[in-house]
């Protein structure tokens, strides 16, 4: 009877684990996804430099013709970019330890820093770390057009 009862308590234990395990993530996700509506706000407002602190310093980004830029590039394109609406649609969250994937839908009407304007269907993937100071920043992001 003594065995079942340790059994019992390394069940439990362990229950009592995965339970803190899954609220942890699912505070993760919660806030992983906060910043990426930071990342729309800041399109719908045309203020870039609201997401700006939240991309790490060696943040990369892969645009839909497969251009590879910094966080600089990608920070003054944003800024000549103009928003007449921003939207995002199934917004998914998956975490890894440290690591959070973020991948969604965006549609978006407005001009191009060429003054062209675009109506934009796109399928992006954004990949968060928790610095070791506690703040998450997106290291590196990625668009693709969303062909009818």
């Amino acid at each position: 009877m003594k065995s079942f009862c340790v059994w019992c308590l390394v069940g439990l234990l362990s229950l009592g684990g995965t339970t803190l395990s899954l609220a942890q993530t699912g505070a993760t996700e919660k806030a992983v996804t906060s910043l990426e509506m930071k990342w729309l706000e800041s399109q719908k407002t045309n203020n870039p430099d609201v997401i700006a602190p939240f991309l790490g310093d060696k943040f990369i980004f892969t645009d839909v013709d497969g251009k590879v830029t910094g966080k600089t590039e990608m920070l003054a394109h944003a800024k000549a970019t103009k928003f007449d609406s921003a939207e995002y649609e199934d917004v998914k969250v998956m975490v890894y330890g440290n690591t959070a994937i973020a991948t969604g839908g965006f549609k978006a009407k407005g001009t191009e820093p060429s003054g062209k304007p675009f109506d934009e269907h796109l399928r992006w993937t954004d990949t968060w770390v928790k610095m070791s100071g506690g703040k998450w920043q997106c290291v590196a992001s990625q668009s693709s057009p969303v062909t009818p």
